[in-house]
């Protein structure tokens, strides 16, 4: 598959990501200076084959109607390699970029350092790699789209940083050459491991996409990551019928203008969900369990635009338990991190939505999810996205592998990168919360709750296995360890809990309604849909058109507070 094919020149490319006659070349030209009879040669054909006078071609151009700089190598120039000129190229670029507050789109395809320039040219990469630090210091997005091939210093250094990395399909992608590998070791590189899709598989790259592909997917997350829109936030108070949703809001935060509303019962104490009093504690459990209860891919689905998966780690490790993202979450554009429910989407087409068609299929939150997760807080903190995480989870992996890949720790470390996070931060219990792996995740400036989401120390039968060697009395257990909503809102860990069940209609619309609806003839119009008493999984695209309004009202809040006063109030909270 590798290089087997024509594959679109460094110009051709350009062609195709930015608007036509909006290119701006800002290359200034190189003069040949090398003593070297035959390096000047090569330079010469090279310069002849391309028409290029070095192998970095960068400038800016249109893309999506917004200004985007763009640095590409041409493969066809020495291998694409990088020498003391084209390193200097790439670092002014790199560098104006930055002054001119642009975004930047890097498409390396190259064979590292350029050898006839030797040492000089190989530590180039470090002032190229110090720009691209800068750049995205500066709260400016990268992002990078690896060509055929892309190897050696380039991989190891500007082409190993972006926001989100793509790949072309079937690329070569390597630190060490094949070639060299087998020149130095004797031995053939195992074939299949330096190829794009096995990268993706691996959590290295994010996507795997032509390049006719490149332009929707660039213009996608930069919507995301650019944060477009920054018009004065929507008031967020207890949500009304344009919203349509019967929440409890606390007096902390967005909802302060909304009397809290007290829960109706005290822990484990019955009630009737719906009219006005708090499910038990086990009947909130079963729910959250039901096996076509929406998790995070749908609601990516049905409240969020500009979806961008992003693949593990980065750093090589892809744990089906976690889902991260760009996205627009109720128009408003944030990092999404979520657990991955145990079970396969309901619905064909969101693997394709939202990234490998495998996630979450009875997957424990292991280590290396942990580790996307912050993988996800740093891209907020470097360009100031809100992160919205999504706690859905029975619980982290227990066994082994995940005790030798350092859960605890990962879980002290997400919780101390999230207490420090400088960007906004919203919290959502979506559904199960057991143990560390749920708490990994909940520190936020505000947390909502989902009317059946519950959090605990343990899942409510490893609580009672605890206490009295049986898991037959969890729901006892979980009754008196507060594990509900309503508990959580009245203890000061949520501040808003959002009703699963569909608003009741007022009662003259209910009786126009009936009067429109077509009898079962048996008697008068009978009403049908979810009754009172549904949770999510009853109506879950109305749930989540509901869930992603209040959502995004929430996260556009938050971005426009006083990060100052977002970060004491979030103190104040204990949450920081």
């Amino acid at each position: 598959m590798t290089g087997t094919h024509s594959r679109p020149t460094a110009r051709e490319l350009i062609e195709t990501v930015v608007a036509p006659g909006s290119w701006h070349c800002w290359d200034e030209p190189v003069t040949v200076s090398t003593a070297d009879p035959e390096y000047r040669a090569d330079l010469a054909r090279a310069r002849e084959r391309t028409g290029l006078d070095e192998s970095v071609i960068t400038g800016s151009g249109l893309l999506d109607g917004a200004r985007v700089a763009v640095v590409a190598c041409e493969f066809g120039f020495l291998a694409g390699s990088i020498g003391v000129a084209a390193g200097e190229r790439l670092v002014r670029a790199v560098r104006r970029a930055t002054e001119e507050r642009l975004p930047l789109l890097a498409a390396p395809a190259s064979g590292g350092t350029r050898m006839q320039e030797g040492t000089v040219a190989f530590v180039r990469m470090v002032k190229v790699t110090a720009a691209i630090a800068a750049h995205k210091a500066a709260g400016l997005p990268y992002l990078v789209h690896l060509r055929h091939p892309t190897t050696g210093g380039v991989f190891a250094s500007w082409g190993s940083l972006g926001h989100v990395t793509t790949a072309e399909p079937g690329a070569l992608i390597g630190f060490l050459g094949p070639r060299v590998h087998e020149a130095l070791y004797g031995e053939r590189f195992p074939e299949g491991v330096q190829v794009a899709e096995h990268l993706y598989a691996h959590g290295l790259v994010d996507a795997v996409l032509p390049t006719a592909e490149l332009p929707d997917a660039a213009a996608r997350a930069l919507r995301v990551l650019r944060g477009a829109d920054r018009a004065a936030a929507p008031t967020v108070g207890r949500p009304t019928e344009r919203v349509g949703d019967p929440a409890e809001g606390s007096a902390a935060g967005p909802a302060a203008d909304a009397p809290a509303e007290a829960p109706a019962a005290a822990p484990g104490r019955d009630g009737a969900p719906g009219d006005g009093a708090v499910p038990e504690a086990a009947e909130s459990i079963r729910r959250s369990r039901r096996p076509e209860r929406p998790g995070v891919r749908a609601l990516l689905r049905v409240a969020a635009d500009d979806v961008t998966p992003l693949s593990g780690t980065g750093a090589g490790e892809h744990d089906p338990g976690m889902l991260l993202a760009l996205a627009r979450v109720g128009g408003t554009p944030c990092v999404v991190l979520g657990h991955d429910r145990g079970h396969p989407d309901p619905d064909p087409d969101a693997a394709a939505d939202t990234g490998h068609p495998e996630a979450g299929v009875g997957q424990p939150l292991g280590p290396a999810g942990l580790r996307t997760a912050r993988r996800g807080m740093r891209v907020a903190a470097e360009l100031g996205l809100p992160l919205l995480t999504v706690v859905d989870t029975a619980g982290a992996a227990l066994s082994q592998a995940a005790e030798e890949g350092g859960l605890a720790g990962e879980i002290a470390r997400c919780l101390a990168d999230l207490v420090t996070l400088p960007a906004p931060t919203l919290c959502l219990l979506l559904g199960q919360g057991a143990g560390g792996g749920a708490l990994a995740l909940l520190p936020a400036d505000r947390v909502l709750a989902a009317r059946h989401a519950w959090l605990s120390p343990l899942p409510p039968e490893g609580a009672s296995a605890i206490l009295y060697r049986t898991t037959e009395r969890a729901d006892e257990v979980a009754a008196r360890q507060g594990v509900r909503s309503a508990d959580l809102l009245a203890a000061g860990i949520v501040d808003r809990i959002v009703e699963e069940a569909p608003p009741e209609p007022e009662p003259e619309r209910a009786r126009e309604e009936a009067r429109q609806r077509p009898s079962d003839g048996a008697g008068p119009a009978v009403a049908r849909g979810p009754g009172p008493g549904a949770d999510a999984a009853d109506a879950p695209h109305a749930f989540l058109a509901r869930l992603g309004a209040i959502l995004g009202a929430e996260l556009a809040t938050l971005r426009a507070q006083d990060p100052a006063a977002r970060l004491a109030a979030r103190r104040a909270a204990g949450r920081g």
